[in-house]
């Protein structure tokens, strides 16, 4: 054991519990695939790094950012695939046609379309020709084979070979179910040396030494003893060259003994079996990126970095979701922060994702949320009313009604100009929450920030405190609304008032805040409003309140509000109280005769005869003696005779 760091990894490993080591097998390891140069060169698909953009919404990777994605491929993707590769196109215009179909080039994806374009070998080669040129790192052994398999049953016997050299500089072989079914292609066809070529390619043992096969003996001789001068000396007599493909694979398949996967890699370079590249210190990054290993991930990140290499966007994105599961969101930052200090920067959905885990963690923590925000503004990137709106659910999602003045603060320092409707959603939050001094603030940094939040963000206050029960709140804020915003537009949230008002039984409240506002402010509410107060007054027995009430609304130019004061007089009411209802509502000294009808016929109707005849009293002459109404009264006393003679047969 010549390597002092190889104690050191080997003693970190044996004072780990045998369950403890147990437990971290359900760590699942990413399997992405090596970049690799094109093989079908044509003019218009030239070898061009693509900056891939895996936070898509249609890539349940970017939904959920978990250690083991599970990737759903429709129908009707490979359909669009066919439809953008049916013709040879720029590779600009195709990335910019899958974007703007939300196709996400994975590698289960590829394999997947590969099957469903096998009777398309023109369309199969220009995506997997686009495929090798922008996304290499998604295609592995089974892809290479799935397009030889294409090549070989569509009778391209050129391409197949081209491809088997190709594949044999990789290390991969041809799978039995390729060479079986291109064998019966090619002996149906007649091709008799070409069928000999591919019996004999195969007879060789090209199969023998696949990648897949090689990977599998390095790792049972890793896996089965501690490491040590033994262990080095039998992978040595394997004789085999060692690739960064095959030592990726390596990596990847010692995910679960992080310790040995880590041994591995550095006595790779150390032995001069491999000068390590972007693809394998990737796929090391990927083993150790996780809660146990992190002093240990973020040494070979940071060497990575010093030698050139970038962390790639598999990598960030299963690496960050591992952090997120486990809640280590400051980790999760700290590796935002590196990979949007790299080339391959994370997509916008990614600063919105971590954001929203800041806040519904266990407690906000306001500083790791700005700085996210200074991370994604310093680079060059704008903040969006959707990004905010995002944040904003999750931080309702957890009963954090109040803090979003915080949250806005901070991404309004980070240049964000907050739509109108955010404006109310914040105010209606804050308001509901009863954060009076943070409603306060929220409205300051408006002003402050020349923004006007307008009578809307403030009847969305207003509306919160009344939501919450805080009618006082309610009040006062709607005072200060129209001393800043005026009386014209303040209809609406003057009835949100009123009517929390009655809500809670506080009608005589209502009614004395509506007559202060309308006699000493000039408001003048909305007719519902009038009607509601109205209504509410009169169940109450406030009659004379209801009456002032109807002045005002009179005063104000809407029509008269009868047949709430119609119906409660002829329940309840005396005559006097009709005089006095008839006086209030009418422009002149009485109303016309058909309202005094009305109001016999209701008294009537609720069989107070004797009060309707003392209303009569009451009425002017010319009311007293109207033909209609005497006609009226003629007419319900003859109804009373006819009864009573009936009663007394």
């Amino acid at each position: 054991m010549r390597h002092p760091w190889q104690r050191m990894l080997l003693l970190r490993a044996h004072l780990r519990s045998s369950p403890h080591v147990l437990a971290q097998s359900s760590y699942s390891q990413v399997h992405s695939q090596p970049n690799l140069t094109s093989l079908f060169h044509t003019d218009t698909l030239r070898p061009k790094f693509l900056n891939s953009h895996l936070l898509n919404p249609r890539n349940p990777m970017s939904r959920n950012l978990s250690s083991e994605p599970a990737l759903e491929v429709k129908d009707s993707d490979h359909g669009v695939i066919a439809d953008i590769f049916s013709r040879p196109r720029d590779v600009d215009d195709i990335r910019k046609d899958l974007k703007l179909n939300n196709v996400v080039i994975s590698h289960e994806f590829v394999l997947t379309v590969l099957r469903s374009l096998e009777s398309s070998p023109d369309v199969a080669r220009r995506f997997f020709d686009w495929v090798l040129s922008c996304e290499g790192e998604r295609l592995s052994s089974k892809s290479y084979n799935s397009m030889l398999s294409i090549l070989g049953v569509n009778g391209s016997v050129k391409e197949f070979w081209d491809l088997v050299d190709v594949m044999k500089k990789k290390g991969y072989g041809v799978r039995n179910w390729v060479h079986d079914r291109v064998l019966e292609k090619i002996d149906k066809d007649g091709l008799k040396g070409h069928a000999e070529k591919l019996r004999a390619v195969f007879a060789s043992g090209s199969t023998d030494i696949s990648l897949e096969k090689v990977c599998s003996r390095v790792c049972r001789i890793v896996r089965n003893e501690v490491w040590s001068d033994d262990v080095e000396r039998q992978i040595r007599d394997l004789n085999v060259a060692f690739s960064s493909d095959l030592v990726k694979m390596v990596l990847e398949n010692l995910g679960t003994e992080p310790t040995k996967a880590l041994i591995f890699f550095r006595w790779m370079e150390e032995a001069e079996l491999l000068k390590h590249d972007q693809q394998t210190y990737n796929a090391v990054a990927r083993v150790l990126g996780r809660e146990d290993c992190m002093d240990r991930f973020w040494k070979v990140v940071d060497d990575m970095r010093s030698n050139g290499y970038e962390l790639e966007l598999e990598t960030y994105v299963r690496v960050l979701g591992r952090f997120c599961k486990r809640k280590l969101i400051k980790d999760a930052v700290n590796l935002y922060e590196f990979a949007m200090a790299g080339t391959n920067k994370p997509s916008v959905d990614c600063c919105t994702f971590l954001l929203k885990k800041i806040v519904v963690g266990k407690e906000l923590d306001m500083g790791l949320f700005s700085r996210v925000v200074s991370i994604y503004t310093e680079s060059g990137n704008a903040l969006t009313n959707s990004m905010l709106n995002a944040v904003l659910k999750s931080l309702t999602s957890v009963g954090r009604h109040g803090e979003c003045d915080k949250v806005f603060k901070a991404m309004e320092g980070g240049g964000l100009v907050a739509s109108g409707s955010l404006q109310r959603k914040i105010a209606f939050r804050l308001g509901s929450a009863g954060k009076e001094d943070e409603a306060s603030e929220f409205v300051s940094i408006m002003e402050v920030s020349g923004t006007d939040p307008g009578y809307k963000a403030w009847s969305s206050l207003i509306e919160g405190y009344c939501v919450a029960g805080d009618l006082d709140k309610a009040s006062d804020c709607f005072q200060k609304m129209i001393e800043r915003e005026g009386l014209a537009s303040a209809g609406y949230a003057f009835e949100l008032i009123v009517n929390a008002y009655c809500r809670k039984n506080r009608v005589s409240d209502a009614y004395k805040f509506l007559s202060d506002l309308v006699s000493k402010r000039q408001l003048k509410p909305w007719q519902t409003t009038y009607k509601l107060l109205i209504s509410k007054l009169l169940v109450q027995g406030e009659f004379r309140d209801a009456l002032h009430v109807l002045g005002l609304m009179k005063n104000d130019g809407f029509p008269p509000f009868i047949d709430t004061f119609i119906k409660h007089v002829s329940k309840s009411g005396t005559g006097d109280d009709a005089i006095a209802f008839l006086k209030v509502m009418a422009s002149k000294e009485f109303p016309s005769t058909i309202v005094f009808l009305r109001v016999f016929e209701a008294y009537f109707k609720a069989g107070r005869h004797s009060e309707a005849q003392n209303f009569l009293s009451l009425c002017p002459g010319f009311i007293r003696n109207h033909p209609d109404v005497l006609n009226l009264f003629c007419y319900v006393k003859s109804g009373e005779a006819a009864a009573t003679t009936a009663v007394a047969a």
